[in-house]
């Protein structure tokens, strides 16, 4: 006699409860997705039929349909625009120094604080530093522009200490890109390293305690066991921050550049502004955007089978 027989059961009856439970768990979960699903299909995919107009030449009294077509002409003027050349170079190299510096900071803040002996003021500083990341960029533009003053800010009042003339530091280009990239480090790095505080919380601390007895020093057990589980974490993160090399935030540029640092802090999205706002040159700057994505998303692409191949590692 088998067990079902033996239990009073018959063999199968149970398939249907298990596939009647999970369809309902499903459901549920289905339920919850549905309302972000409608808003994204709202706001994200149904205006991009105004593509088009990127290979038109709009004129909003005609509309989008009506408008005339004039095939790739507006992505033959940027390309052939040096002022394009110009913001697209400047758009690269605050990308790249956000990505040296900006990316590997919060990485370093997570490992520096999970050093920290003492919990309760490990747990005021990650506290601390999350604060500034619920402050908007018109805030943190004046309080930079305050802290930097020639007249009375802070620091050059520190500076003038030691015989040194006021500068003001947000006039001057050498400087500038500096300022912005600090500027977003200081405003985002406790927010962005609460994924690394949350990978290297779920590491088992009988492995730290194993190194500990090997005579493992405090840098060695970061350098062989935090920084290894951190590394799929990382690996993500880079790969979707790889994906903005193109583009780059408008507010932290827009609100903390002026006329005198424009050359090296003009870029791509503040120069889309002006054309399409203050010009009206919406196919023009609609052509500007679809190319981003365009590269955006072949780089992503690109990228994540470059790091499957070399590391096993990617985002699918």
């Amino acid at each position: 006699m088998n067990d079902s027989a033996a239990l009073g059961t018959v063999p199968g009856t149970n398939k249907p409860k298990r596939k009647r439970v999970r369809v309902q768990t499903l459901l549920s979960l289905y339920l919850l997705f549905a309302p972000t699903a409608v808003l994204l299909f709202l706001f994200n995919y149904i205006p991009m039929y105004g593509i088009i107009i990127a290979f038109k030449d709009y004129s909003i009294y005609k509309g989008i349909f009506r408008s005339d077509w004039v095939g790739f002409e507006h992505f033959v003027y940027f390309l052939t625009d040096d002022k394009f050349w110009s913001v697209f170079q400047n758009t690269l190299i605050l990308n790249f120094y956000d990505l040296l510096f900006g990316f590997t900071s919060p990485i370093i803040f997570a490992l520096l604080a999970n050093e920290l002996y003492q919990k309760a003021f490990k747990r005021v500083m990650q506290t601390v530093s999350y604060l500034p990341h619920f402050l908007s960029w018109i805030v943190v533009s004046g309080v930079f522009y305050s802290f930097l003053s020639p007249e009375t800010g802070l620091f050059n009042r520190f500076i003038g200490l030691f015989g040194v003339d006021p500068i003001f530091f947000m006039t001057e280009p050498g400087i500038f890109r500096g300022i912005l990239v600090f500027a977003d480090i200081w405003k985002g790095v406790g927010w962005s390293a609460i994924l690394y505080f949350a990978v290297i919380a779920g590491i088992d601390s009988s492995l730290y305690e194993a190194a500990w007895i090997d005579g493992a020093s405090r840098w060695r057990q970061v350098l062989h066991i935090t920084l290894p589980h951190l590394v799929p974490m990382i690996t993500l993160l880079f790969l979707l921050r790889l994906a903005h090399l193109f583009s780059i935030d408008f507010d932290r540029i827009f609100l903390m550049q002026n006329p005198l640092v424009y050359d090296v802090s003009d870029v791509i999205s503040t120069y889309v502004y002006r054309m399409g706002l203050e010009q009206s040159q919406y196919s023009l700057t609609t052509a500007i955007g679809l190319m981003q994505s365009v590269l955006g998303f072949l780089l992503l692409i690109g990228s994540n089978r470059l790091s499957k191949r070399l590391t096993g590692l990617g985002m699918y």
